[in-house]
């Protein structure tokens, strides 16, 4: 039987940390709830002759919370003792520099009758404002935490409630939370790590594993279970060490771990794994020792480059509890090889009798199969045609006839750009989008056959897909899947009926067109560099999902090449890199500054260069209004307010790193996804009524990514 109180927790946090003990109590009796935490988190009462306490026996919903309050606490609330008078809670420091997070949690757990209105506002340290207008939901937990970091000049803090004019019934708190925040000694794990830790949580369900929550190795004290990391001086944490020994994985040993590439010891031993021994472990160079014993659905056949560096004695593999040996000649073979070498020759047969008949009957057709076409005198693009040869693939090549039944003789535009008029056609009884290059296109045959072949062998449900092309003399078009809200540079200004997008909407488009980014850099092979990201070329369909389009000026990198070509630069006013343009120098950093751009303009809905505003380029404009420290000084007016604070803040923080002048300092696509995936997700919780509300005021808080969650 617990006593009827308000909780407080107090736990070890990512950067946060139990610097004192509340003891909120006017009696000796004090009690830590943590058996029915699923974390194991230390709750503590709180009690004086201020507070009473109220609580319900029913059942309490806690399904869209991120923050897990167990029933015995969000169950139980306090109430001021004298419901007309204010109703105050307080607490100290130790050091009156530190820095803290407040997290509360309400629930009505009365029963109201018909009249009855239970309205409050919070304010703390002499009238700040926290959050006004607060109504706890019947039995449903609501979540509400200071955004960013609060400091107090003694190191005392004052949270007081008070009813509003509406209201009949006193405030009430089920649940308080404090974080102090902690230096931390060590540099962050390396991004790539950690977007590759949280993918391996994911994929192998190790939602229990309670550690893993936060930095995987900082800080050092509190470092994920079964991980060992290096911390050079002056760079980020490396993780060097990974055992999920008898963590019940199962499935196949999946690729994210070879993004672990300074991984010495792997240990997978006693699990349910299965399928292939990857062939990815011959490449992680600092590799010495995997444990895969234990795994009895595994195939144990050892790819051949693995077994090279098993001969070299530069790794050990140890199935079943035997170490792999290493093979001199091929009387030496281990069965296991021997299985694979064999599996390996009939498999090289196969492939040999297969092309032999492929080729053969293919061959009449290529001999059959028309040249490329030649430009007629006087077009600006037959130059570029002598020097490039015409495109591979002839299997989506339309002719102009065709091109002009599909469109009608060219009846309905739907767009015009540089590039010339995008045109409405019907193919097969489906809609397209017929894409005419006009013959003063500063998009010559060049950037048209580079887009052709990207897309012919690129597929990704955020790309937009080619149905064919038209390279019928001087007549060169695209012919697209049709999209049927256009571009997002239209929705946003309001250019197609005057629909304002939603924030979810916005969240939405902007992860979607940044998966199909992330698609081009890591998903590609080669993988490519799109260099004209911007509001125009992500496009809409019918439901509002994004596709990225436009490959005109898209240029491929060697996959074990150096990570940066020289090119001539091209791209767009205002989304072009700086970088890029005072060097020559191309990486796909490039297209993460100009994706930043985008956010900013999907968050503000403001010009990208404007030179009536105090500051024209928006990354400016937006650095300048930030130092404000006002979120909705920025947030697109048309949003009347309807969007999640946190998210607007989470979302603004990562384009601002996006766009930052240094591309070492922004960060991988990878890691953009993710963040985005986390925008969406508030405002879904928001919009289903796990509502997390921030700070109002404008005190200067320091800017941090970083928001306390269970360990």
């Amino acid at each position: 039987m617990f006593l009827n109180s308000i909780f407080i927790k107090l736990i070890l946090q990512m950067i946060f940390e139990k610097k004192f003990i509340f003891k909120f109590s006017n009696t000796s009796l004090y009690i830590y709830l943590y058996e029915e935490d699923p974390n194991d988190q230390v709750w503590s009462p709180f009690l004086n002759t201020y507070t009473k306490t109220i609580s319900t026996d029913n059942h309490v919903d806690t399904s869209l919370s991120f923050y897990e309050v167990p029933q015995a606490v969000i169950r139980t609330a306090g109430v001021p003792a004298n419901a007309s008078e204010p109703w105050s809670i307080w607490w100290t420091l130790d050091e009156t520099t530190q820095l803290s997070y407040v997290y509360m949690h309400f629930a009505e757990v009365q029963t109201l009758k018909a009249n009855d209105i239970r309205e409050f506002n919070i304010t703390y340290n002499g009238g700040i404002r926290w959050y006004a207008w607060l109504r706890p939901e019947s039995l449903k937990i609501s979540s509400f935490a200071s955004r960013r970091a609060m400091s107090s000049p003694d190191g005392k803090f004052n949270f007081t409630f008070t009813m509003t004019g509406n209201s009949t019934l006193p405030p009430l708190l089920n649940a308080l939370e404090i974080y102090t925040v902690v230096d931390l000694l060590q540099l962050e794990t390396v991004k790539d790590e950690v977007s590759a830790m949280l993918n391996i949580k994911k994929t192998y369900g190790l939602n229990k594993k309670v550690s893993w929550q936060g930095e995987p190795c900082v800080p050092q004290l509190y470092r994920w279970e079964g991980l060992n990391c290096s911390y050079p001086d002056s760079e980020p944490s490396r993780i060097i060490s990974l055992n999920l020994n008898g963590s019940e994985l199962n499935g196949t040993i999946t690729s994210d771990i070879s993004k672990l590439t300074q991984l010495i010891e792997l240990d997978l031993s006693k699990n349910d794994l299965s399928g292939e021994i990857p062939a990815f472990f011959a490449d992680m160079k600092l590799l010495k020792l995997i444990n895969l014993s234990g795994n009895p659905k595994l195939n144990l056949t050892v790819p051949g480059s693995l077994q090279e560096r098993i001969n070299s004695k530069s790794l050990t593999l140890v199935l079943d509890g035997t170490t792999i040996p290493t093979v001199k000649g091929k009387s030496s073979k281990s069965p296991v090889v021997a299985i694979a070498a064999s599996v390996a020759g009939v498999f090289a047969l196969i492939v040999i009798v297969a092309t032999f008949f492929v080729v053969r009957k293919k061959k009449p057709e290529r001999n059959t199969a028309p040249g490329p076409p030649s430009a007629s005198p006087g077009v600006a693009k037959s130059e570029t045609r002598s020097s490039n040869p015409s495109i591979i693939s002839k299997d989506r090549r339309i002719t102009y006839s065709e091109v002009l039944k599909m469109t009608n003789n060219f009846e309905r535009v739907l767009g015009k750009g540089g590039f010339g008029t995008v045109y409405h056609g019907n193919l097969d009884d489906a809609q397209v989008a017929v894409k005419m290059l006009s013959h003063s296109s500063a998009q010559g045959y060049k950037e048209f056959k580079a887009e052709v072949e990207l897309l012919l062998r690129v597929h990704h449900r955020h790309l937009v897909g080619l149905v064919g092309y038209c390279d019928d003399g001087d007549n060169l078009a695209l012919i697209y899947e049709y999209m049927a809200n256009g571009d997002l540079r239209e929705n946003m200004s309001g250019k197609r009926g005057g629909n304002v997008l939603t924030w979810e909407n916005r969240m939405q488009i902007a992860v979607e067109s940044a998966q199909g980014l992330e698609y081009l850099h890591n998903g590609c092979r080669p993988p490519m560099v799109h260099r004209d990201v911007k509001t125009t070329n992500i496009l809409l369909t019918e439901r509002y999902g994004a596709k990225l389009a436009d490959f005109g000026l898209s240029r491929s990198f060697p996959i074990d090449g150096e990570c940066h070509v020289s090119t001539v630069v091209a791209g767009t006013p205002g989304y072009l890199d700086p970088e890029y343009y005072r060097t020559n120098w191309l990486s796909e950093k490039s297209d993460v500054y100009s994706f930043g751009v985008v956010l900013l303009e999907i968050v503000t809905n403001q010009p990208v260069i404007d030179k009536t505003r105090e500051r024209p380029h928006i990354n400016e404009w937006v650095g300048f209004m930030l130092t404000k420290g006002d979120i909705r000084s920025i947030i697109d007016p048309k949003l009347m307010g309807d969007y999640d604070t946190n998210g607007a803040w989470k979302i603004v923080e990562l384009a601002m790193a996006c766009v930052n002048p240094s591309s070492n300092q922004r960060p991988k696509m990878a890691h953009v996804v993710m963040e985005l995936n986390e925008c969406v997700a508030l405002e879904i919780a928001r919009r289903q009524g796990s509502q997390e509300m921030y700070s109002n005021n404008s005190v200067d808080f320091s800017l941090s990514e970083f928001a306390p969650g269970a360990r």
